[in-house]
C-alpha cells in the first residue's frame, strides 16, 4: 500500500517535469510556424519553404510548386490579416500539434492545425497543415 501511495505522489511531479520538458519544444514549434507565416506575408517563398519538412518537400519539390499550393489552397495562411496560437499538444516526443487561429484576407475566421516534427538537427519542421473555416469570434 505504501508503494502505491508513493507512486501516486510521484505522478504530479512527473507530470510537471514533462510539461516543463515540453515547453522548449512547443516554443520551437511555434517559432517555426510564426516564421513561416511571416515569410508568407513578406512574399519570401524560399524562407517559407525552408520550414517545410522533408515529407512536404517530396510532394512539392520546388519553392514555386510549394508556393502555388499554398496560394491556391491556403489563402488564409498565405496572407493572414492576423493570427494567434491556440491549443497545443505534444503527441509524442518531438511531435507537436498546434492550433493557429487566423483572420484571413477575406476578414473571416479560420482554424489551421499544424503538425510538426523535430528533425535530426533538432529543428522543428512543418509536416502538415489542415485548414477550416471557424465559427469562433476573432480576438
Amino acid at each position: 500500500m505504501r508503494r502505491v501511495l508513493f507512486a501516486l505522489a510521484l505522478v504530479p511531479m512527473l507530470m510537471i517535469s514533462l510539461a516543463f520538458a515540453g515547453d522548449a519544444e512547443i516554443k520551437a514549434a511555434q517559432t517555426a510556424i510564426d516564421s513561416q507565416l511571416k515569410a508568407f506575408i513578406a512574399d519570401d517563398g524560399a524562407t517559407a519553404y525552408s520550414f517545410a519538412a522533408p515529407n512536404v518537400k517530396r510532394i512539392f519539390p520546388t519553392v514555386d510548386t510549394f508556393m502555388n499550393m499554398v496560394t491556391n489552397g491556403y489563402a488564409p495562411v498565405r496572407k493572414p490579416q492576423s493570427y494567434s496560437f491556440g491549443k497545443v499538444e505534444e503527441t509524442a516526443p518531438g511531435s507537436i500539434v498546434q492550433q493557429v487561429l487566423i483572420v484571413g484576407p477575406d476578414g473571416k475566421d479560420y482554424e489551421a492545425v499544424y503538425t510538426l516534427q523535430r528533425q535530426p538537427d533538432g529543428s522543428f519542421k512543418i509536416t502538415g497543415c489542415s485548414l477550416r473555416a471557424s465559427n469562433s469570434v476573432s480576438t
